[in-house]
């Protein structure tokens, strides 16, 4: 075979660039059809109890108005593995926000104007919706999200932790956060006779094929679901959400497609958030900080009808090298929406915590926090005792700290003023799982040279096609111009959905299999491929999700210069610096953007993001991104993310690890290290917004109401 070999690495262009540059790339709501209709939902306006009664009248009243649905008319479903799924199906109201009808109509104005005329009774009971360190339901429960134990321990924590020379006792908070991808979850549903077509905005189409089929109660090979373009999702679209399966019922009871776009102040209360949690950590060292005794103890709310409990403790069982610990989650379930995946679950705020606690062991020991890292290195990892199959933090920390000028950074607190502001600096650690996922992928050689690759892999921004192609043009030995992508649909060779930073290593596996296998079968033939071509086909399954003997994690170091303003509290990060050993990196150019995005959703968790629990109402203050802010162009003037090679031979083919999430881990304990820093004040709670800050400024003479404590 002739071509010129690609080097994965190369920043090659993502193929879908100019498609969604000049707007022709098409969405899940974009998809017009003859008859079309559009659906809003009506959603729960009590926190907790049942729905007495629906007049759908003065809705139906209104020009365009085609339908109302609610539980007692609505199309019956088989009830699925994931209850929130289980929409207009009984009166029970679980929490505020929980859909109660839907009304569909020609227009969309006409299906929301209909929607606000809908009128619903209501028997309401108590509610409580407040999570506290001390709630009386908590529990532990048997597993964390991702399969891990709720608790692991290891020695004699408590005991180590009281002989320690010198104990560290604090506790941190992370509100509830939200994904709000920039396209709202949208689905289009018609039903063609027996067959059911479905756009929408999902990570995964091939599970949200299943869930349909056993909802709907039509086989699976007589639905086709495609996302071809997916305007984010940050896990919020891990999972079929309640929009595809309401299009769809629509389109079934009216028998015209229909499309269902939640707006965006229904995304809160609908498509799951990051738990709220709360964090107590001891850490226990010697004089010359050496852990001795790590403690981290995680209480979190989830929903009354589904357990999903954020596995915030998880990274500390991998991070330090402590003889005695004790990691712990606790939950207890309220009436709130049912929380979920966000970028990076469980890692985001738990090394939030941990990285927090590490800056405050450092400044009582008077350590300079890069070297307490580094000085707590395992040589395996901790909980497991497994190898790791290559870790290479120590040089994240020591690249980074030379590219951020860290040598000359006075450790004093307040050292650096400019006018009004305070100059600060820190450092936070990061690490991520490395997960696979099996799947399959086909590669076919077509007679005129060119290749075509088939994958149900989904690009939700991340630039999934272009990477993919590079993987297939280095396995085939050809140029990444003759090979061609498709992905996106259920029609195509099942494959795991883009989440848990594993798509590339899953997909790509498969896809380096397919076009492997294909060469050495073009190496026999004598001449080009006949009409209509040849083909391969590779399923990972058995391999992908063979056990490992070691363990497989990406590393990273966060480094952050701050500016806090003494007048009106606010926090400006002048300079935010990444450096990661994340495997082989296959696309320069789409990695970098990896980085960078998630770092900057780090700076958002640190300084703008967070949401309000209403008490009394059930509800999330923070609907819309009004008040939920997001971090802007304005805020983020200097990012830079850089990475270390890495070779590893005990991960894929490709020596790859997931970089979607890591950009997020460490960031905000870097921001908030480097306020400490600059202020001299250690703010436990995020986000530290200009209000926050201000009062621990006026306070910073009256240290006596601090929450950690450090005692030799």
């Amino acid at each position: 075979m002739t071509g010129t070999r690609t080097a994965l690495g190369a920043g090659a262009e993502r193929r879908e660039g100019r498609q969604k540059v000049t707007g022709t790339a098409r969405y899940a709501a974009e998809y017009d059809a003859p008859g079309r209709a559009h659906a809003w939902p009506v959603p729960a306006a009590v926190p907790r109890g049942r729905v007495t009664g629906v007049d759908p009248a003065p809705a139906l009243a209104l020009p365009g108005v085609l339908a109302v649905l609610w539980h007692e008319n609505a199309p019956r479903l088989a009830e699925p593995d994931d209850p929130t799924l289980m929409v207009l199906q009984d009166p029970r109201v679980p929490h505020r926000g929980w859909f109660v009808a839907l009304v569909v109509a020609e227009t969309l104005e006409a299906a929301r104007a209909g929607a606000a005329e809908v009128r619903v009774g209501y028997a309401t009971e108590d509610h409580d919706v407040t999570l506290t360190s001390e709630h009386p339901g908590l529990y532990v429960p048997e597993k964390a999200n991702g399969g891990n134990p709720a608790a692991r321990a290891h020695g004699d924590p408590d005991g180590a932790f009281s002989r320690s020379e010198v104990r560290l006792d604090t506790e941190y908070r992370v509100p509830p956060l939200h994904n709000h991808p920039m396209e709202p979850h949208a689905s289009t549903a018609r039903w063609d006779g027996d067959r059911l077509v479905v756009r929408t905005s999902s990570q995964g189409t091939t599970p949200v094929r299943t869930v349909l089929a056993a909802m709907f109660g039509v086989p699976e090979e007589r639905i086709s679901v495609t996302a071809e373009h997916v305007g984010g999702g940050f896990g919020s679209k891990g999972t079929p959400r309640p929009d595809v399966v309401l299009a769809t019922m629509a389109a079934r009871h009216t028998g015209r497609p229909v499309t269902v776009n939640l707006p965006r102040r229904l995304l809160p209360t609908t498509v799951g958030h990051r738990a709220p949690t709360l964090h107590r950590l001891r850490l226990g060292a010697t004089a010359d900080g050496r852990l001795t005794a790590l403690v981290h103890e995680v209480a979190t709310h989830t929903s009354r009808i589904k357990e999903f409990v954020e596995q915030a403790a998880v990274p500390a069982r991998v991070m330090y090298a402590a003889p005695h610990s004790r990691t712990l989650h606790r939950v207890t379930a309220l009436d709130v929406p049912t929380p979920s995946w966000m970028r990076a679950p469980g890692e985001a705020p738990g090394m939030y915590a941990l990285e927090s606690a590490m800056d405050e062991l450092a400044c009582a020991l008077d350590v300079d926090p890069v070297e307490l890292r580094i000085r707590n290195e395992p040589d395996a990892e901790p909980d497991s005792g497994r190898p790791f199959s290559s870790r290479h933090l120590v040089e994240c920390l020591r690249e980074g700290a030379r590219r951020f000028g860290w040598d000359g950074r006075d450790a004093r607190p307040r050292s650096r003023t400019a006018g009004p502001l305070l100059i600060g600096s820190g450092v936070a650690a990061a690490t991520y799982p490395v997960l696979v996922a099996p799947s399959t992928a086909s590669a076919r050689a077509l007679p005129d040279g060119t290749f075509l690759v088939r994958i149900n892999a989904t690009d939700i921004g991340t630039g999934a096609r272009t990477v993919l192609a590079q993987i297939a043009a280095d396995a085939l030995g050809v140029a990444p111009a003759r090979v061609g992508i498709e992905v996106g649909s259920s029609d195509l060779p099942p494959a795991a959905l883009a989440g848990g930073s594993s798509g590339t290593a899953s997909w790509g596996w498969a896809v380096h299999a397919a076009c492997t296998r294909l060469t050495d079968r073009l190496a026999g033939l004598p001449g080009p491929p006949p009409a209509p071509g040849v083909e391969e086909r590779a399923d990972t399954s058995g391999a992908a999700d063979a056990g490992s003997p070691f363990a497989r994690h990406a590393f990273g170091a966060h480094f952050a210069e701050v500016a806090v303003d003494t007048v009106t509290g606010e926090v400006r990060v002048r300079r935010l610096l990444g450096v990661y050993a994340a495997g082989r990196i296959l696309n320069a150019r789409t990695a970098r953007s990896q980085f960078v995005g998630g770092m900057t959703m780090g700076l958002g968790m640190a300084l703008t993001e967070g949401s309000t629990m209403d008490a009394a109402f059930g509800d999330f203050t923070e609907s819309d991104l009004a008040s939920y802010h997001v971090p802007v162009h304005a805020d983020v003037p200097d990012v830079e993310a850089h990475w270390i090679d890495e070779d590893d031979g005990h991960l894929n083919p490709m020596g790859s690890k997931g970089i979607g999430e890591i950009g997020i881990v460490g960031t905000a304990a870097a921001i908030g290290n480097a306020v400490h820093h600059a202020t001299g004040v250690r703010f436990r709670e995020l986000p530290l917004t200009p209000d926050r800050v201000l009062a621990g400024l006026l306070a910073h003479e009256r240290p006596a109401g601090t929450v950690g404590t450090v005692s030799r």
